[in-house]
């Protein structure tokens, strides 16, 4: 009787290691099972197709894998003319133009536009290297894209500013100017005048000089060429 038992037990796990090494053998040879290797279905896939997945395990070996990702954004890589044939964004390709420095909320109020819509076509003129723009402050200012240097896009930055440009704009009309004479030209207090002097001087636009205890004020003779063509061109505008 023993001898009985010890034999079916001995062909019991006969039969289950024989089952086991054929799962395995199934497992290394079908990529889509889960095997050894602790990969599933999903990460066998390509990357951009795992997201296009439904969550239902039913559905994990009937997902289509599409050899291109679908997408619901403007190709960038038309040419120029195709990208403006769309009227509000040639629209506002032109109007960037004629307006070189104008900042978001300009764009919208002078084109009616929403703000959404104007943030979509703007995006995709940047994206496809037709307008460039530049931080001021917390705004950008945006220009026509390689049709402005670094420095002459700061230099129109500065004139767009109603105080900065005022300031610049008298001290372009006289050699030197006093304190006392530019805060009363520009209607801003001594002191607000001081902070926007330094801000000016900081940025290599103007040059401080003092007789006693008078400040006098001047273009930096090496920014007048620059300051004089940015201000021609922002004057036709």
């Amino acid at each position: 009787m023993n001898l009985t038992r010890i034999s079916l037990v001995l062909f019991i796990a006969f039969v289950i290691a024989f089952s086991f090494t054929g799962q395995l053998h199934k497992e290394k040879s079908n990529p889509l099972a889960i095997g050894t290797f602790g990969k599933s279905p999903l990460s066998m896939l390509p990357v951009h197709n795992q997201f296009d997945m439904l969550s239902s395990p039913a559905l994990t070996h009937c997902v289509p894998v599409f050899s291109v990702p679908l997408t619901f954004e403007v190709s960038v890589n038309d040419n120029s003319d195709a990208l403006l044939s769309n009227s509000t964004r040639s629209e506002i390709y032109d109007f960037i133009i004629a307006n070189p420095g104008v900042q978001f909320r300009g764009i919208c109020n002078g084109l009616g536009l929403a703000v959404g819509t104007a943030e979509f076509h703007l995006g995709v003129l940047k994206r496809a290297g037709l307008i460039s723009f530049l931080r001021d402050g917390r705004y950008k200012r945006f220009f026509e894209a390689k049709r402005f240097s670094s420095k002459e896009m700061e230099t129109i930055s500065l004139l767009r500013h109603a105080t900065s440009g005022s300031i610049l704009k008298n001290l372009m009309n006289k050699k030197t100017i006093g304190h006392g004479e530019l805060a009363f030209q520009v209607s801003i207090t001594s002191q607000g005048l001081t902070w926007q002097m330094n801000r000016l001087t900081k940025a290599g636009v103007v040059q401080q000089s003092k007789d006693g205890l008078k400040v006098f004020y001047s273009i930096e003779e090496a920014q007048i060429p620059v300051l004089t063509e940015m201000a021609n061109i922002l004057g036709k505008c």
